[in-house]
């Protein structure tokens, strides 16, 4: 089928899913504004382009051809395909712009990808851009996105990877905090410090995480506060709450402003690759320069990974 539609009968596909759905020609006209002749004339030209009729028109109605049931099967993904081309012609063109959609987790978008914006959108003004910030593994073909950051190991083998470089992890407490209570003098005195801790902790990325590896004493469980939210618990340790174990692109601003000291580097040496994924072989304009913005803004702190 797909072999079958020439480039300008696809113009007139929504059209016929539209009439296929609402059962009636003067429905889709209504909702779209136009003559119910308008409406005609296009599935007429998409019937002469496949050479079959689509619809048998009655007095009573219009009812799917064999033809027609198996287009209307086939429509969505023709759309899709025929979406995915133009943004890969589009990609060969000098100026950046259209609608940028990106998922991301919602403090990685906070810290890292807001502050790109005002630039990017001054230089490039035909840009728009919808973030969605969300705690899920968001899926680019499915949703339409055209590109989702995601950290950690890669599952989805449908998808293209760019690296953006390196998650890790460190300990951080508040000048505030130390003075009280006093700076660990090793990974084993943590055990009589007050921890921030994430909630709910499956993959033991938290303090539960380096006790399970012999890092920390099995009596370190002083957890005064627990949040899922990686936002909320660089708040709290930088109000002065107890020590956080975080990822160390959550901490950056905290530290170099001095809202945060780094009381252990790394302890568990542990290391997570960030990667922007994209379902079009060819990135479309708008998102190169979104990425080339993204990673002049990580690098070096994050050391991206050459894999």
């Amino acid at each position: 089928m797909q072999n079958m539609l020439k480039l300008p009968s696809l113009e007139h596909l929504p059209v016929f899913v539209a009439v296929a759905r609402a059962g009636s020609f003067s429905a889709v006209a209504t909702k779209q504004g136009v003559a119910p002749s308008s409406v005609v004339r296009q599935v007429d030209a998409l019937e002469a382009a496949l050479g079959v009729r689509l619809f048998v028109r009655s007095t009573r109605g219009l009812a799917l051809t064999d033809a027609g049931e198996l287009l209307l099967t086939r429509a969505p993904a023709l759309l899709d395909e025929w979406v995915d081309v133009r943004a890969e012609v589009a990609a060969l063109g000098d100026e950046p712009g259209g609608v940028l959609r990106v998922a991301c987790l919602p403090t990685f978008g906070r810290h890292h990808l807001l502050p790109l914006l005002p630039d990017l959108l001054d230089r490039y003004p035909a840009l728009r851009i919808e973030l969605d910030f969300t705690e899920r593994l968001a899926d680019p073909v499915r949703e339409r996105l055209d590109a989702v950051i995601r950290i950690g190991p890669l599952k989805d083998s449908r998808l293209y990877a760019q690296s953006l470089g390196t998650q890790r992890w460190s300990i951080y407490a508040s000048q505030a905090y130390l003075e009280r209570h006093g700076h660990p003098a090793s990974l084993a005195e943590v055990a009589g410090h007050r921890l921030l801790d994430k909630r709910h902790d499956p993959e033991g990325l938290g303090w539960r995480g380096l006790s399970a590896n012999g890092l920390l004493p099995a009596e370190a469980s002083d957890r005064v506060f627990a949040c899922d939210d990686f936002e909320a618990l660089l708040l709290a340790a930088i109000a002065g709450m107890g020590l956080a174990y975080l990822p160390t692109w959550v901490t950056l601003r905290a530290v170099a402003a001095g809202q945060l000291v780094p009381v252990f580097h790394d302890p568990g040496k542990r290391s997570d690759d960030i990667h922007l994924l994209r379902a079009l072989p060819r990135p479309p304009a708008k998102l190169v320069v979104f990425t080339q913005a993204l990673l002049s803004a990580l690098a070096p702190e994050f050391s991206p990974s050459q894999r």
